[in-house]
């Protein structure tokens, strides 16, 4: 099997699998993404409607912990986002693998990014994603993460609201139930939002496969805090200075 075919073969049984950089001897990146693409058809094929990207490991105080020392990215579907409504949503697990909870910033393309970002951007909007991990105890490689679709699983999105300044100083709060469990600024990801997004531009331009941005897409620029294990049954919600936090209910 290969890995193109092994990641279409998780896309339709979910699991957790020995890491792919174990197993397809001097996999890099490059090639991950390559994988990834294969993925992407297979979805798109069915059905599925790509409609932004996220940004992963743009916390670098994350780094050393995960093993992964550069940003990665990988697509959004229509599927996979979930729009708030009155600043709650419920989101299902089912179909991921260790699903773990990031509270972020998102943005949405007006236009295809150029060299003024912030001329780009229609609205920010504070945001959730799911992500997950089909390798044991989140042991993965960069390699392992451009594979794996940047590791997303589902992207919940809260109202919307003109671009803000001072990106870098949003401080936001994660609680599972009423217990604060985490907390972090802006300036985590790669040193605030806006930069997070510029790094995807340029990481984008190196990649002469991988689909250009384009408007109307919506971009999420990576965890502000730690991501923690969530679970069907559990409530968890944010506070986002500037921003309305959000409330999600898991089933």
């Amino acid at each position: 099997m290969t890995l193109e075919e092994e990641l279409i073969e998780l896309h339709d049984a979910p699991r957790e699998v020995a890491p792919f950089s174990q197993r397809y001897p001097g996999l890099t990146p490059a090639a991950g993404y390559a994988a990834a693409q294969r993925l992407h058809e297979h979805r798109v094929a069915l059905g599925w409607k790509s409609v932004g990207r996220k940004i992963g490991f743009t916390n670098r105080t994350l780094w050393q912990r995960y093993g992964v020392h550069e940003p990665m990215w990988g697509m959004v579907y229509d599927r996979t986002l979930v729009y708030a409504r009155d600043d709650q949503a419920t989101v299902a697990l089912d179909g991921l693998v260790q699903p773990r909870i990031e509270p972020e910033i998102a943005f949405k393309l007006k236009k295809t990014p150029a060299d003024n970002l912030a001329d780009c951007i229609e609205w920010m909007a504070h945001a959730v994603e799911i992500v997950q991990c089909h390798h044991p105890a989140w042991k993965v490689t960069s390699a392992d993460c451009a594979a794996d679709n940047g590791l997303h699983g589902r992207l919940i999105v809260g109202p919307p609201i003109p671009l803000s300044e001072n990106l870098d100083k949003v401080e936001a709060r994660l609680f599972k139930g009423d217990r604060l469990v985490d907390r972090g600024v802006g300036a985590n990801v790669l040193g605030g939002p806006l930069l997070s997004l510029a790094h995807l531009v340029e990481l984008l331009r190196k990649q002469p496969a991988a689909p250009p941005l384009r408007a109307g897409e919506i971009i999420t620029t990576g965890v502000l805090t730690d991501a923690h294990p969530v679970a069907p049954g559990e409530t968890w919600r944010t506070e986002v200075t500037g921003l309305k936090g959000l409330k999600i209910a898991f089933s």
